[in-house]
């Protein structure tokens, strides 16, 4: 078992911790809605195979108010249309993001994304991946683990689940 990277150098992870809330704080204020803030999370640790950030921002998401429908389909989000225009503006910021370096075709997305988020929304979107994706990185080579929940999202033991 690897140590948690977290825990053996706390004032990292407390700067870290402080940086993702300043992230938050501005995307929020350049007109990010808290559940789009957790679509990017959510798609981003899909893609990075995070279960414990997954785990955790699917759980945010569905607080948000982001309906259970859109979660199951995140990953297929080119594949149907239940997402908005602004909402595949989002994702495909994720997914550029996330999956570096650019190619032609997440450079044709973010251009895309742009037109339809403006600058500033754009700009925050980018930041919200920066920031899961090093967070991705941290529970990955951590191994942080998912705990079972039960329906209402509280913690059981092994045993019960």
């Amino acid at each position: 078992m690897r140590p948690y990277i977290d825990k053996v150098m706390p004032d990292a992870w407390n700067a870290a911790q402080n940086f993702s809330a300043e992230i938050r704080t501005a995307a929020l204020k350049r007109g990010l809605t808290p559940a789009e803030f957790e679509l990017i999370n959510v798609r981003a640790s899909q893609l990075n195979g995070c279960a414990f950030c997954l785990d955790l921002h699917s759980r945010q998401a569905r607080q948000a108010g982001v309906p259970q429908q859109r979660l199951d389909l995140i990953s297929a989000w080119r594949e149907t249309s239940i997402f908005t225009e602004r909402e595949t503006a989002l994702l495909a910021v994720a997914e550029a993001a996330t999956q570096l370096p650019l190619n032609e075709d997440a450079k044709a997305d973010l251009a895309g994304a742009l037109a339809v988020l403006g600058e500033d929304a754009f700009v925050a979107a980018e930041w919200v991946a920066i920031a899961i994706n090093a967070f991705n990185r941290v529970s990955i080579l951590s191994e942080h683990p998912v705990r079972p929940r039960d329906a209402s999202g509280k913690v059981v033991r092994q045993a019960e689940a």
